[in-house]
């Protein structure tokens, strides 16, 4: 089952180290609402496969079946329904944008692609809203989506963001498709098609060409006085924002850059810059609605035979394929998408890029602790916090607690688990005994969780 949020772990990071007492309050809240989110999942059964997008003349007009729920500043899902498919808007905003923003992503799959909803097959579009105090993200949880309100001082009520919502359904997608693996560049390709048809979404909902949009994501979850402008760029990968408590944007846009890094699951939140930057080339250069151009090139790509621990050179060359089936070889489309990949350092006709570390882990048992590495990363906006501890500085529960996750013999097994796209993953590392594991967050156990989460917030 696929989990995704739209907050990657550096910002989560970044805003627990402000300083800021209500800042890192939000972001504590942020993270044990997601940690708790995992019990649910360990409740449901293993996401459907592959489907088949549905074709307009087996399923005649389709339309969306959108449902929008009030958690009520609750952690249970789907809470209490406040609007169904038909209903007139009432006065909350939050439920008027979920359901809209729900119809507008449906609109783009259907109408651009022939696509009826997520799965191919009219999945129904089921929505929360008011999840959580001051929580900072919004995700796909492999069944619906979940808003949170924001803190109020760096993030927005995050409904607000039609890209977003767009992004987060896409995740959806490929669930029910390529099923790219959340981790190292098939990981950031995951992140980068979300980024790719959450863009689409917008642009289309506003009737806008590839030269005329702007190419934010979450540009209206910054609150005022935030020093940024979104949340990620795909025109210019490292210049969305460069905040003193959110940090600055680390996105690389070619691969002279490209980040090599256990966290983040291999940085998918980073490097999907590189791609995000191709993308951009690519539909700038054919012009006019990128939906039916580049973005029709990318829907081919994810809808089609493509391994789903794809790497960045592989894409290139399925998208350059993509677009020389569908437009012709020496097109404009062709050669835009060619040239886009040549200019960020993937020619598609080479192979060989860099691939991230797997983030494994090693471990031997037999010798105490002094000093231990604990970091989290993951989240929408992919930032990352981190924290040296020395046990005998801790609290005796909290230090026998660290001594019990090191020894404990699931370590390695949950390092092994497979993470989800925009979920959080843990660090932890030592030297003596040797550990070095980065552990995804619905593989801990409860304890595991609200312990890392205590440790890395003081």
């Amino acid at each position: 089952m696929t989990r995704c949020s739209i907050i990657p772990p550096h910002i989560i990071t970044a805003l627990s180290r402000s300083g800021g007492e209500h800042l890192v309050a939000a972001a504590g809240q942020t993270k044990d609402l997601d940690a708790g989110l995992w019990e649910r999942w360990e409740r449901r059964a293993s996401p459907a496969g592959r489907r088949p997008a549905a074709g307009r003349a087996a399923t005649g007009d389709p339309a969306p079946d959108r449902t929008i729920h009030d958690a009520q500043g609750g952690r249970e899902l789907p809470g209490v329904l406040v609007r169904a498919e038909g209903d007139p808007a009432g006065d909350d905003v939050a439920v008027t944008e979920a359901y809209d923003g729900l119809g507008q992503t449906w609109q783009l799959w259907w109408q651009a692609y022939g696509r009826n909803s997520l799965d191919g097959a009219g999945l129904p579009l089921v929505a929360s809203v008011h999840y959580g105090k001051d929580y900072d993200n919004a995700f796909w949880d492999g069944e619906q989506m979940v808003f949170g309100d924001g803190d109020g001082e760096i993030f927005n009520r995050f409904t607000a963001s039609l890209d977003v919502i767009g992004h987060e359904l896409a995740h959806g997608v490929t669930q029910y498709t390529s099923q790219l693996v959340y981790q190292g560049q098939s990981g950031a390709l995951n992140e980068h098609c979300s980024d790719v048809f959450g863009v689409l979404v917008k642009q289309r909902h506003l009737g806008q060409d590839a030269g005329e949009a702007d190419w934010l994501i979450g540009a209206e979850l910054l609150a005022d006085g935030v020093q940024g402008k979104a949340l990620r760029s795909m025109k210019a990968p490292g210049t969305a924002y460069d905040d003193p408590r959110m940090g600055k944007d680390p996105q690389p846009a070619t691969m002279q850059d490209y980040v090599e890094t256990e966290e983040d699951n291999g940085g998918v939140h980073l490097n999907s810059g590189i791609p995000n930057k191709a993308f951009y080339l690519a539909a700038t250069a054919i012009g006019g609605p990128a939906w039916t151009s580049a973005g029709q090139i990318w829907f081919d790509v994810i809808t089609g035979e493509i391994d789903p621990e794809c790497d960045f050179s592989a894409f290139a060359r399925l998208t350059s394929a993509a677009a020389v089936a569908r437009f012709g070889d020496g097109s404009v489309e062709a050669d835009a998408v060619a040239e886009a990949w040549s200019q960020v350092g993937l020619p598609p006709d080479e192979g060989g890029a860099p691939s991230p570390s797997a983030g494994g882990g090693r471990r031997s048992g037999g010798e105490e602790p002094e000093v231990v590495r604990l970091s989290r990363s993951g989240g929408v906006a992919g930032m990352t916090r981190s924290r040296e501890v020395r046990l005998a500085q801790l609290e005796e529960s909290d230090a026998r607690g660290v001594r019990d996750l090191l020894a404990d013999p699931g370590l390695e097994q949950w390092a092994k688990e497979e993470a989800h796209p925009d979920a959080f993953c843990y660090g932890v590392g030592c030297e003596r005994p040797a550990v070095a594991v980065q552990l995804p967050e619905q593989a801990l156990p409860g304890w595991a969780r609200e312990l890392l989460e205590r440790l890395l917030r003081e």
